[in-house]
């Protein structure tokens, strides 16, 4: 199999896990304590991949300079696009309760929701692609990550809109979209990129690094702690060390 056709194939397996995700908030109720949870373990997991998988990868690679500036533009570009959607309706995208807006409460808040989980998904999707560059463990180790993680992230953004009365069609079809097109952004994150310097590689991982770490502040760490309970804080560090050991296996 052409590697560039498994690039999308892990991008398209990392993204279905916003499916599963999905169709468990949408289907099921689920006690906000418990998504509260979900939602702090794959904040755990995403922390700990960035910092032992994106960020290390990343200086490896081309070293502080270029990870550094990866990482601030990351972090910038998510920030700037962020705050536009928010303004049009997708501030809580991730939130399972009744923050979500409805079409009636504010026209056009549908199509920013849409627009903010493609602004999610994206930068993890194009690292999985480049990732696969250097062949093998450190590739699958993002994915399982990215996969993981991607299953509250879904189950509380569906739990949110099936509160603000958005159709079955909308969830799914919107999730769906966007595993296909995780898909598509590992294949060009492989393609594309395939004949960069060391250094355009390494700005490039720490660039979603940086949007990842951003979008783990923005959208996901607020849910995990809006039901906070005493044990919200054990279950991060178990979502981080469970991928700190993917990530020490795969070497």
């Amino acid at each position: 199999m052409p590697e560039w056709l498994q690039a999308g194939g892990w991008g398209l397996l990392a993204g279905s896990a916003l499916v599963i995700g999905a169709a468990i908030g949408y289907l099921v109720r689920i006690p906000r304590h418990a998504v509260a949870s979900v939602m702090a373990f794959g904040a755990g997991v995403l922390l700990s991949a960035v910092a032992f998988e994106l960020i290390s990868e990343a200086d490896d690679r081309g070293g502080m300079m270029p990870t550094v500036l990866g990482a601030v533009a990351g972090a910038l570009i998510y920030t700037g696009c962020n705050v536009l959607l928010a303004r049009r309706g997708a501030r809580h995208r991730k939130r399972s309760g009744d923050q979500q807006p409805s079409e009636q409460q504010q026209a056009g808040s549908g199509t920013a929701i849409a627009m903010g989980a493609l602004l999610d998904g994206v930068p993890e999707s194009i690292v999985i692609g480049t990732s696969l560059l250097g062949g093998g463990a450190v590739g699958l180790v993002t994915v399982a990550a990215v996969f993981i993680s991607n299953v509250p992230e879904g189950l509380s953004s569906a739990a949110g809109m099936r509160n603000a009365g958005r159709s079955p069609r909308y969830v799914f079809g919107l999730w769906i979209a966007i595993a296909l097109i995780s898909g598509l952004a590992a294949v060009a994150g492989y393609t594309l990129l395939g004949g960069a310097p060391a250094a355009v590689l390494a700005a490039v991982t720490a660039l979603a690094a940086g949007a990842i770490l951003a979008m783990v502040a923005d959208t996901m760490i607020p849910e995990a702690f809006e039901s906070a309970h005493l044990l919200i804080g054990l279950v991060t560090v178990a979502g981080f060390l469970v991928a700190f050991g993917l990530s020490q296996a795969g070497r």
